[in-house]
């Protein structure tokens, strides 16, 4: 702060805050959207906060959102900050520029944690480097876990989902009194964030409220509504309580988010499980929010980058070494792989063809990448041309096993590579050189619209950061999604084919027969002992990843 530079004092819809000059800008912190949700707004869509009189200091981070930590296995590469308070339904807000009428740029930032951990308050997210170039950023927490995602009869679906619609109506009449531009709004999330930035831009009742939007390891997706209610009864049984929003709010919040750990061991990206996720509810999301956008009924002016890490798997298998017990299977995990991304032998000995020298480990784990990633973020660059952006992060963490895994572009897109957080997925070392390209590519993404290379189109132009100097591939491994969409045709049953939303049945069928072939020469396992393998490596393989 320059001599005799006072604190930045702000006034929003329900009071005024002050702030910190910080590295050049204006950081303000723990900023309250909504009102705590606790007492008789648990579970329950998010409230308006209290007016307060006087100035509210805004230089700490607010509470955040109830959680479990990471297990010891993530925890050592993954920050997650936990500030204790009800009023966690907060944000932040860096400026260079808090006042009215400076009308710029505005970024807001949904982090990942796969809608369980996670805050605005990890160290990486600052956002002194978007505002000292030009850009309003603001990051937001919200409901996670059974408090955020819970599926229950007795009240409302998305309680997590609706506290980000309802920041980003914050958003939109707060933000010009701290030098943004709400008509300039670039929604950006990483991970469950992107995922959540999906169903946003594709909601009705966010449309106007965002221009732009960014989609970092993460496709509009929606969860099934069965698989959400496992997760809530799974818990409820070992609570002995209904599984109802009104028994779950009687339970101790740390004997619940002890529950909610324990049963969530058995999810993973890679290996499937009972999982908390964005679920249709016929209001905010009415619809497949993939399908309204690949449709163009949602969002149809909006120009979106998208992209994601060239090893993402490795954050969620390298971690209590998980990795290694799949390469020792073999084949039958080749074969859990199949049964988990409904496609046929085809795609998997194609994807051996084009990796003569991967392990299983390496070919299960793309093969979910691909799955669960990269084919939707195709479709949907494919319904949009002229207006979507795609990237590849390629940069190898200097830690052994990591690669350029799920989370490791963080730090250079916020240009925050000399934090300690930053330096446990990436190592001692991280080149600036390439966060200087990546954060500038965000802002001038965030700005223009144009993040620097061409738009989507016939040649599928990606961007590649961190292989080299930056260069824009055509379609570099477009043979492995062509393979995919031949396998899972061959896979289908017959009057059916590989497109999304069709599940085509795993070798050996549902009811554990015969295998139908082979892999590596080795016999395809049945379902039933598929089924087994995926729950041992479940129970072995930690907590999903970021």
């Amino acid at each position: 702060m320059a001599a005799g530079q006072t604190d930045p004092v702000v006034r929003t819809p329900y009071g005024a805050v002050r702030g910190r000059y910080e590295h050049g800008v204006a950081a303000f912190r723990g900023i309250p959207y909504a009102a705590p949700p606790f007492g008789p707004r648990r579970f329950r869509p998010p409230q308006p906060p209290e007016p307060w009189d006087g100035v509210r200091d805004a230089g700490a981070f607010g509470p955040t959102a109830p959680k479990p930590p990471y297990s010891d296995a993530f925890a050592q590469y993954l920050s997650d900050p936990d500030v204790p308070g009800d009023d966690c339904l907060n944000l932040n807000v860096w400026t260079p520029d808090p006042a009215p009428g400076a009308r710029l740029p505005v970024l807001v930032w949904l982090h990942g944690g796969a809608l369980t951990r996670g805050s605005s308050a990890v160290p990486v997210y600052a956002g002194h480097s978007f505002a000292r170039d030009g850009v309003v950023l603001v990051s937001v927490n919200y409901r996670l876990g059974v408090e955020g995602y819970g599926l229950f009869p007795d009240a409302p679906a998305n309680p997590g989902l609706r506290d980000q619609l309802a920041a980003l109506r914050w958003v939109h009449d707060a933000i010009a009194a701290f030098g943004g531009d709400p008509d300039r709004v670039t929604l950006c999330g990483q991970s469950a964030g992107a995922i959540s930035v999906g169903a946003l831009i594709a909601a009705p009742q966010a449309q106007g409220l965002f221009r732009r939007a960014v989609l970092q390891s993460g496709p509009p997706e929606v969860s099934d509504r069965s698989k959400v209610r496992r997760m809530v009864r799974r818990m409820a049984t070992r609570l002995k309580v209904p599984a109802t929003a009104e028994a779950f709010a009687a339970v101790d919040r740390g004997l619940l988010l002890r529950t909610q750990a324990e049963v969530g061991r058995l999810s993973s990206p890679v290996l499937g499980g009972p999982a908390f996720g964005i679920v249709v509810d016929g209001d905010l999301v009415p619809r497949d929010p993939l399908q309204a956008l690949v449709d163009g009924d949602a969002a149809s002016g909006a120009e979106l980058m998208m992209g994601w890490t060239r090893d993402e798997y490795r954050l969620w298998l390298v971690p209590g070494g998980l990795l290694e017990r799949v390469d020792r299977l073999g084949p039958v995990a080749l074969a859990g792989a199949m049964a988990r991304c409904h496609c046929g032998h085809e795609v998997v000995r194609g994807y051996r063809s084009l990796r003569p020298r991967a392990g299983a480990a390496e070919i299960v784990g793309q093969l979910v990448t691909d799955h669960l990633l990269r084919r939707p973020l195709h479709r949907l660059a494919d319904a949009r041309p002229g207006t979507c952006y795609v990237y590849e992060f390629a940069w190898p963490s200097l830690l052994p096993g990591l690669g350029a895994c799920h989370a490791l572009e963080l730090g250079f897109v916020f240009d925050t590579g000399d934090v300690p957080e930053s330096r446990r997925l990436a190592g001692e070392g991280a080149p600036q050189e390439l966060a200087d390209l990546m954060h500038a590519a965000w802002v001038r993404f965030a700005t223009e619209g144009d993040p620097g290379w061409e738009p989507w189109d016939a040649t599928h132009p990606v961007r590649v950061f961190g292989d080299g100097p930056p260069h824009t591939a055509h379609g570099p491994r477009d043979a492995e999604l062509a393979l995919w969409a031949a396998g899972a045709a061959a896979a289908a049953p017959p009057g059916r084919t590989g497109r999304p939303g069709t599940a085509p049945r795993p070798a050996g069928g549902p009811s554990g027969g015969t295998a139908e072939g082979t892999l590596d020469g080795t016999p395809v396992p049945r379902a039933a002992e598929l089924r087994a393998v995926l729950r041992r490596l479940r129970r072995s393989g930690g907590v999903r990843g970021a």
